[in-house]
């Protein structure tokens, strides 16, 4: 069977892999001169390709198509994955969090695999070819239409990313041609990307705070509540906190959704008024510029302070109680207003894309034009940091790949 595989990011060369090992005649079209662009700099130029832990606590991480992802994740797990990368010749090591990198910390060296993979099962590639739609007759695969001309298959996995780091060449395109087949394409947010917020953070911009507890709120109901480390930033926050908190709130309105910083996750109110009042009492006249520096980094601690609004040379037996109780309050619940999600070209993955109700979650296959396969970001699933999303790549790819001229 002939089949093109459109995209060579992750899941575009699993797929051409996967299809190329079943027999078919595969080509591979990239509209940039090389592959993997993506891959690059994904893991920051390291390659975070796959998270090692068992299915079913992976599939905890996935923020937006868990069910139909199961079979897939079972089928071509993390497991599988690190084993067909070493027996291509990749050495692999496992890091804090269960995080896989190449042993060189080169992403370049993934890409290397899998193109090599693809090659010596006869994988064809067309580079700087652009596809402008796909043709089909009597809702069947006919071929598809290039900035080269047009090219006959029998199948074509769609595999052309998403909308995040458009740098890469992921501009979109794969929505374009599967809402002009007759998908419905839910609506595209940044995920895994950092937060504006309302107000002035340059006094703190470059500011790293550890071990805070990060909460969301949406309804009066706890939507987010984790410990870990985040950092200021001039429009905001970011960091791995917030990364992971962007992919949970990204298809809401953020007028309906509070974010608030416990800076003292260790200490409850009592202990740290109790904290505070020994604090003050031992460095009685210090300014409170100096004392706060026990507490939290220098610009941090300047910034809490006029937050509660208590004058940074006031002396230490000066601060009233009600100012003590101000200051508190903000360690322990320092609101952050969220104006919007940092843009596409900041965005880790995009949230959104092919609806899962019209794509067989078993062989990848769409439900309205036969022979046409989806794999990796193009369809409607996204996961938390931490390798999850390049499975979702490889896995879906694979089963696209697996799929084709089997039934």
């Amino acid at each position: 069977m002939k089949v093109i595989v459109i995209g060579g990011g992750a899941s575009g060369l699993m797929a051409a892999y996967a299809a190329a090992k079943n027999r078919n005649d595969v080509t591979l079209v990239e509209k940039n001169e090389k592959l993997g662009k993506k891959i690059y700099i994904t893991g920051k130029g390291r390659c975070n390709v796959t998270n090692d832990c068992a299915p079913d606590e992976f599939l905890q991480y996935v923020v937006h198509g868990e069910k139909f992802l199961r079979g897939a994740i079972y089928k071509f797990s993390p497991q599988k994955l690190m084993e067909f990368l070493e027996s291509e010749g990749l050495a692999l090591k496992v890091e804090r969090g269960n995080r896989v990198f190449p042993v060189s910390d080169h992403a370049s060296d993934v890409t290397k695999t899998l193109e090599k993979a693809c090659r010596r099962e006869g994988v064809s590639f067309e580079f700087d070819t652009e596809v402008l739609k796909i043709d089909t007759l009597h809702s069947t695969m006919r071929g598809i239409i290039t900035n080269k001309g047009e090219m006959l298959c029998d199948a074509a996995i769609l595999a052309t990313g998403g909308l995040s780091y458009p740098s890469t060449g992921s501009t979109g395109d794969g929505y374009k041609i599967a809402r002009e087949l007759g998908h419905t394409v839910t609506p595209c947010s940044p995920s895994l990307t950092g937060i504006t917020l309302k107000g002035d953070f340059t006094p703190v911009q470059g500011v790293s705070v550890k071990n805070a507890v990060l909460t969301a709120r949406r309804g009066g109901k706890v939507i987010f509540s984790e410990l870990g480390e985040f950092m200021f930033t001039h429009y905001g926050v970011s960091g791995p906190l917030v990364l992971s908190l962007s992919a949970l709130i990204n298809r809401f309105p953020l007028d309906s959704v509070s974010i608030s910083v416990d800076l003292k996750p260790a200490l409850d109110e009592k202990m740290l008024d109790d904290r505070l009042l020994r604090d003050f009492s031992e460095r009685k006249n210090e300014q409170m510029k100096s004392v706060i520096r026990g507490l939290l980094p220098a610009s941090l601690g300047l910034f809490v302070l006029d937050r509660a609004g208590i004058p940074m040379t006031k002396q230490a037996n000066a601060v009233t109680r009600e100012e003590r109780a101000r200051l508190n309050g903000l360690l322990k619940n320092f609101p952050l207003i969220p104006v919007s999600l940092r843009g596409f070209d900041e965005a880790v993955v995009t949230s959104g894309g092919v609806d899962l109700k019209e794509v067989d979650p078993v062989t990848m296959e769409s439900k309205k034009i036969k022979g046409l396969y989806f794999a990796g970001e193009v369809l409607d699933i996204d996961a938390l940091t931490g390798g999850f999303n390049l499975q979702l790549a490889f896995s879906t790819g694979y089963a696209a790949g697996k799929s084709v001229g089997t039934h």
